[in-house]
C-alpha cells in the first residue's frame, strides 16, 4: 500500500516534466493549471475510494460473498454516474475556473483545451478509485499495486510517443493520461473479476433497486466528501494566509507542504493496511484481531514517522535547495523547517485513526472530528495571526494535533460503549 501510494503523484509528476520540455512557457503553465482544475472535482470524490473499503473489508470480514459483489457493483456504478454527471457540469464552469488562476490569453487557450480533453478520462478515474478501494477492502493490496502501475506506465509511454515523438504537445499529454486512465479501468475490473471467481454468491439486483440498500453507502460517502471539503479548506487557507505575508512565504510553504505530501502519501500506506484490516476484524467480529492489527499498525507508524522526521531533521536543508535556488525562499522556507519536522510524529496519529473509522465505515464520526479541528483552527489562527509564518505553522501542527485528539475521544467513546462490533 505504501508503493500504490507513492504512485499517486506520478501522473502529474509526468504532465509536468513532458510539458517542461515544450518550447513554449505556456505550455508547462497550461498543464499545470489544466492539471489544478481536473484535481478538483477527482480529489473532492475521493470518498468513493475510502467508502467502498470499509464495506468490502466488512464483507470480507463475515466471509459473505454476496454482499462483497453487492458492494463492488454498487461503487462501479456510483463511479460511473459521478463521472458523467461531474465531467457534464464541469463543461460549462471550465472558462470561469481557468479565469480564477490570472493566465495569459494563449495559456488560458491551451489549458481549455487540455481539460476538454482531459474530462474525458473523469469516469474512469472514478473508476480506479472505486476499484482501488475495493481491492484494499478484499485485501487485495497487490492488485491495487498493478492497477496503478498500469495507469502510470501507459500514461509515461503515451506521453513519450505522442508529444516528443508525433509532436502534439498539450493535447498529446492530455490524450496520454486519458487512455492511461482508461486503460487502468479497464484493467482493474477485469482483475476484479478474476478476484470474484474465487467467491461464491451473487449480487442482489433486486435490493440493488430499492432506495434503502443504497443509504449506507451514500451516507458514509457523503459524510467522507463534508470532511474531505472541510480538510481541503484548511489546506487552501494555508496558501492565503501565508500569500498575505509575502510571496517568499507562500513560496516557501509550497516547498515544505511537499515534505507534508511525501510523508502522507508514504504513511497513508499503513493507514490504508487499518483500513482492510480493522474493517475485515469488525466484520468477523473479532476484538482481539481488531486491536492487534491498530496495535501493530501503530507501532509502524510511530517508526515510520520517526523515520521521516529524521530525514527532515537532517536533510531539510538539502530537501529545500533541490526544489529551489531563489535565496529569499530557501531562507524562508529553513526558518520553518522545525516544524516540518516535528509534523511526521504529531500527524500520523491522524491518518492510523482515519484508517480505523473508514474501516469501521464510522464516517459520521471522522466529519464531526474535523469540523471541530477546523474551528479550532480558524479560532487559533487568529489569536496568532501577529506571529506571521511562525504563527501558521504553529496553527497548522496544533490543527493536526487536535485531529488526532479528537478521533482519539471519539474511538474510547465508541469502545467504552461496546460499540465497534455491532
Amino acid at each position: 500500500m505504501i508503493l500504490s501510494n507513492l504512485t499517486v503523484p506520478l501522473v502529474s509528476l509526468v504532465d509536468s516534466t513532458v510539458a517542461g520540455h515544450l518550447p513554449h512557457t505556456q505550455d508547462l503553465g497550461a498543464v499545470t493549471v489544466g492539471s489544478a482544475v481536473y484535481a478538483l472535482p477527482v480529489w473532492s470524490l475521493g470518498f468513493l475510494r475510502m467508502g467502498t473499503t470499509g464495506f468490502a473489508a466488512q464483507a470480507k470480514g463475515a466471509d459473505d460473498a454476496s454482499a462483497l459483489r453487492t458492494v463492488q457493483a454498487q461503487a462501479l456504478l456510483l463511479a460511473a454516474m459521478l463521472g458523467v454527471l461531474v465531467g457534464l457540469l464541469m463543461v460549462p464552469l471550465l472558462p470561469w475556473l481557468v479565469a480564477q488562476m490570472h493566465s495569459t490569453p494563449l495559456m488560458t487557450g491551451r489549458a481549455m483545451d487540455y481539460l476538454h480533453l482531459r474530462l474525458l478520462g473523469l469516469p474512469a478515474a472514478l473508476l480506479n478509485y472505486s476499484l482501488a478501494g475495493w481491492f484494499i477492502g478484499a485485501q487485495r493490496a497487490r492488485t491495487t499495486l498493478s492497477l496503478l502501475l498500469v495507469t502510470n506506465l501507459v500514461n509515461i509511454a503515451l506521453n513519450l510517443l505522442f508529444v516528443p515523438g508525433f509532436g502534439w504537445g498539450v493535447p498529446g499529454i492530455a490524450l496520454a493520461s486519458v487512455t492511461g486512465e482508461w486503460c487502468g479501468a479497464l484493467y482493474g475490473i477485469w482483475q476484479a473479476r478474476r478476484v470474484l471467481r474465487g467467491f461464491d454468491g451473487h449480487v442482489d439486483w433486486q435490493a440493488m433497486r430499492e432506495w434503502r440498500h443504497w443509504l449506507p453507502l451514500l451516507r458514509v460517502n457523503r459524510d467522507i466528501f463534508l470532511r474531505t471539503i472541510a480538510l481541503e479548506g484548511v489546506f487552501f487557507s494555508l496558501s492565503l494566509l501565508g500569500a498575505r505575508i509575502g510571496d517568499a512565504t507562500v513560496a516557501a510553504n509550497a516547498l515544505l507542504l511537499n515534505g507534508l505530501m511525501l510523508t502522507a502519501f508514504g504513511l497513508d500506506g499503513l493507514a490504508n493496511a487499518v483500513e482492510a484490516l480493522c474493517g475485515h476484524a469488525i466484520g468477523a467480529r473479532d476484538p482481539h484481531a481488531l486491536r492487534r492489527a491498530l496495535v501493530v499498525a501503530g507501532g509502524w507508524s510511530l517508526i515510520g514517522s520517526i523515520g521521516f522526521a529524521l530525514f527532515f531533521g537532517s536533510a531539510g536543508h538539502l530537501f529545500v535547495n533541490l526544489q529551489t535556488n531563489l535565496p529569499d525562499v530557501r531562507d524562508a522556507a529553513y526558518q520553518c523547517l522545525p516544524w516540518l519536522t516535528a509534523l511526521p510524529v504529531v500527524g500520523v496519529w491522524s491518518y492510523l485513526l482515519d484508517g480505523l473509522f473508514i474501516g469501521a465505515t464510522r464516517a459520521r464520526e471522522m466529519r464531526d472530528g474535523m469540523l471541530v479541528s477546523v474551528l479550532f483552527f480558524i479560532l487559533l489562527a487568529w489569536l496568532t495571526r501577529s506571529l506571521g509564518n511562525e504563527g501558521l505553522w504553529l496553527t497548522f501542527i496544533a490543527f493536526m494535533a487536535m485531529r488526532a485528539l479528537c478521533l482519539g475521544w471519539l474511538g474510547l467513546r465508541l469502545r467504552r460503549q461496546r460499540a465497534w462490533i455491532a
